[in-house]
């Protein structure tokens, strides 16, 4: 930690020497997280009469951010955003083994802010932070760090326009095979842009942000990628990027298929939200949030567990949340929930799943990202197919620096009980091969989810924050284990999840 930190030091005395440290404002922030859990966060006991495959039911795991921004002026800056870790003390690859000095130091935004002189016209250009605008509950559709270009005008004091470019992935498809190991046509049509159109606007008790998104990939854009959970983002690996826009499950191992050749060079994807916030009767609270997705068709594949069958990669849906609360002295009670659509079972017209980019659902802090959501593994954050209910008590304090929040939510699901048959396995429904896959819920099962969550504000940088939750399991064994898939599916022995954690967070 010490080298990293001579090295940061040294960096920005460079760039201060090489602009004019007089003219230029250097300002730090970061967080550092330390933590220790101990829990079982998989809902899968057995699998084919064998212990499943489960990460440790103890967690030491550490983590470092840190920004640096160099100031020019209100209209220039500069933004550079480490991040060190997670690191998992003991293991080798994240640098905390015996000895560390591991290479885990990761670049995780650097973008400029400039304005256009004697204007309200702002841009941001670089890697960062791309988030659509959402209330009640985190975005269900992306929320994570992109290169791109936006741009944010201040039309009137109520209202403003944001319109921004972001290209997610390009140049990673390694190419199609030719002779033995060489391949050709690397980096073809591999690209995905997005382009987003924002309308933020504020009157007094009413915020409101209508937005929309365009996107394209191409027919390869998928190809190479999967989700590293501990950087919140898609890297190059073995194929998974499918999992949140492809049809059905959209995880692979849930919906067996066989990838088909596609005439279509580039299809096109459309996201559009309304999230409104309302306080115009303080202390009430009232938020609701609604979204819609498409993903354009880009040929057919046959269904890998039935033979023959030929289905769309077709995929349309919608999602509406909302939260409830009213303010008191000693706490925030509220009532939240939310219902999305889910497959109908009809394969061949595609998957009525809304399809999302990276989802960062927040209503509950165990099947969701309600709390630091880090150290025991969040089992899903994407509400797509399912419908819930719950209430809570956020910010209880009886004792000064030190609040609690209890919550417990009903989760169900909207897929039709019909689409077991098209699943892999007889344990298909599990969350264990995505990074943002909630169970595959159909209208038989359900999970019951309470979060205890407790905060002290030891100083005023420094937090113990300590999470007891538990998730009970009401998946319909029957409809799982009856389902047919040439006659063998497998067999499961389900379990509750809990985990008990405390973090200790520094942030400046």
């Amino acid at each position: 930690m010490k080298k990293i930190c001579t090295v940061l030091l040294a960096a920005a005395m460079l760039m201060g020497a090489a602009t004019g440290a007089s003219a230029i404002d250097f300002k730090a922030k970061g967080q550092w997280l330390v933590g220790f859990g101990l829990g079982e966060t998989s809902l899968v006991n057995k699998t084919d009469g064998k212990k499943a495959d489960h990460n440790d039911m103890f967690q030491a795991n550490q983590r470092v951010r840190l920004q640096l921004d160099a100031v020019a002026s209100e209209a220039l800056s500069g933004t550079v955003y480490f991040e060190i870790g997670t690191q998992r003390w003991g293991n080798a690859d994240d640098g905390a083994a015996l000895g560390a000095d591991g290479t885990v130091v990761k670049v995780k935004r650097a973008y400029i802010d400039w304005a256009v002189p004697q204007t309200d016209l702002k841009f941001r250009m670089g890697i960062q932070g791309l988030a659509l605008p959402n209330v009640a509950g985190g975005s269900a559709v992306m929320d994570t760090d992109a290169g791109a270009v936006v741009a944010s005008y201040q039309a009137t004091e109520n209202v403003g326009v944001t319109a921004f470019w972001a290209r997610p992935l390009n140049d990673n498809f390694g190419g199609y095979p030719k002779h033995g190991t060489d391949t050709y046509r690397a980096s073809y049509l591999d690209n995905m842009d997005l382009f987003g159109l924002m309308l933020p606007v504020k009157f007094d008790g009413i915020e409101a942000t209508p937005w929309l998104m365009y996107g394209i990939r191409g027919k390869n854009a998928f190809e190479g990628y999967e989700f590293d959970p501990d950087r919140n983002h898609w890297g190059t690996s073995d194929g998974n990027l499918t999992e949140s826009l492809a049809p059905f499950s959209g995880i692979d191992g849930r919906l067996g298929w066989v990838r088909t050749a596609t005439d279509k060079t580039y299809g096109s994807m459309f996201w559009a939200g309304l999230p409104v916030a309302l306080t115009l009767w303080d202390p009430l609270n009232i938020e609701f949030d609604f979204n819609y997705g498409y993903v354009e068709k880009m040929g057919r594949f046959e269904v890998e567990t039935r033979p023959g069958r030929r289905a769309s990669t077709k995929r349309e849906g919608w999602l509406a949340k909302a939260l409830v609360e009213y303010k008191m002295d000693w706490g925030v009670p509220g009532i939240f929930g939310w219902y999305a659509s889910g497959d109908d079972g009809n394969v061949k017209n595609g998957s009525e799943r809304m399809p999302s980019i990276v989802p960062m659902g927040n209503m509950t802090s165990f099947m969701g990202d309600g709390n630091f959501g880090w150290m025991m593994q969040d089992l899903g954050v994407d509400y797509s197919g399912s419908w819930g209910i719950g209430a809570q008590v956020r910010d209880m304090s009886f004792m000064e620096d030190l609040s609690h929040t209890l919550r417990v939510a009903y989760w169900g699901g909207t897929n039709a009980p019909s689409m077991i048959k098209y699943m892999d396995n007889a344990y298909s429904w599990n969350t264990s091969t995505g990074a943002f896959a909630s169970p595959y819920l159909t209208t038989k099962d359900s999970l019951l989810e309470i979060n205890f969550i407790n905060n002290y504000k030891m100083y005023e940088n420094f937090d113990i924050n300590f999470e007891v939750s538990y998730l009970a399991n009401f998946i319909d064994n029957d409809a799982w284990r009856k389902r047919s898939s040439n006659g063998n599916g497998g067999t499961f022995s389900k379990q509750d999840a809990w985990k008990a954690e405390v973090i200790f967070a520094y942030s400046f």
